[in-house]
């Protein structure tokens, strides 16, 4: 008899009001796919916050999320608390996020850390469609093993894909695979040098080259303080990217927390990030 599966499909869409204030046009639910609007105090931007009511994901498990954003409208993606991935006997999670973003319109994909533990499995990718001058903003973070425990990732198959199109060309694309012996791979300076918290951080915007290049200089500055962290920054073709890895999930989030805050151009970050 085979074991039973979790899978959850959430999608949420955005309009604007004619005060020109963004609103939920659009919700659905199903399975164990969550999705709660927090009333936001003090930014722009609307928020969605996705909820995996299964409480983490394990080999076999499927969660989609769809979240469209109409003309001239800010929404902001986020979730609960962090993913746990759990050993998978068999198979893979998968998870698949897919996003639309209108000319004049800006979304941030925020989802909080996703923590893989030993013999974790999980097949994620991320596919955006941008149409004319839309913003976009997107940060993903692992945690490779429960860090407070000790815990060494010994056995692992993750793999993350993203593709970002604008007016549908291709403008971004990268595959990230981390498979096998982790602890191992990950000791070499040139993979992770030690450090068991990553991050990738994207941002796509109709700025011109001079001003992206500006965006990147100062972010840079901003994160030359963080100890325990190594930071880099590059922009090219109307993106800015940074990796990030640290010693810990602490000190990760304490370099990453300013940095988004940096291009979200001061909007605070959604309330689950700091409670």
């Amino acid at each position: 008899m085979s074991a039973q599966r979790t899978s959850g499909t959430g999608r949420v869409s955005f309009k604007a009001n004619d005060e020109g204030q963004t609103k939920l046009d659009r919700l659905y639910q199903q399975g164990c796919a969550k999705i709660r609007l927090p009333k936001v105090y003090g930014g722009k931007a609307a928020e969605a916050v996705l909820i995996n009511s299964a409480g983490g994901l394990t080999g076999g498990d499927v969660v989609n999320w769809h979240a469209t954003a109409a003309s001239d409208t800010y929404a902001v993606l986020t979730t609960q608390a962090c993913e746990k991935i759990y050993k998978a006997d068999s198979d893979v999670a998968r998870v698949g996020n897919h996003l639309s973003v209108a000319d004049g319109a800006r979304l941030d994909w925020l989802p909080q850390e996703t923590i893989l533990y030993d013999r974790a499995g999980l097949a994620r990718s991320l596919d955006v469609h941008l149409e004319g001058s839309a913003r976009f903003l997107a940060v993903e973070s692992l945690l490779l093993g429960r860090i407070a425990m000790g815990e060494a990732l010994h056995s692992l198959a993750f793999s993350d894909n993203w593709r970002i199109h604008r007016d549908g060309k291709l403008i971004h694309a990268e595959a990230q695979r981390l498979e096998g012996d982790v602890a191992h791979i990950g000791a070499a300076d040139a993979v992770l040098s030690g450090h068991l918290a990553l991050a990738t951080l994207c941002y796509i915007g109709p700025e011109e080259s001079d001003a992206m290049t500006a965006l990147m200089e100062s972010g840079r500055t901003l994160m030359a303080p963080f100890e325990g962290c190594s930071v880099g920054l590059s922009s090219f073709n109307g993106k800015i990217l940074a990796r990030l890895t640290a010693i810990n999930g602490m000190a990760l989030r304490a370099a990453l927390i300013p940095l988004i805050s940096h291009f979200r151009t001061g909007e605070p970050l959604p309330r689950v990030w700091t409670t």
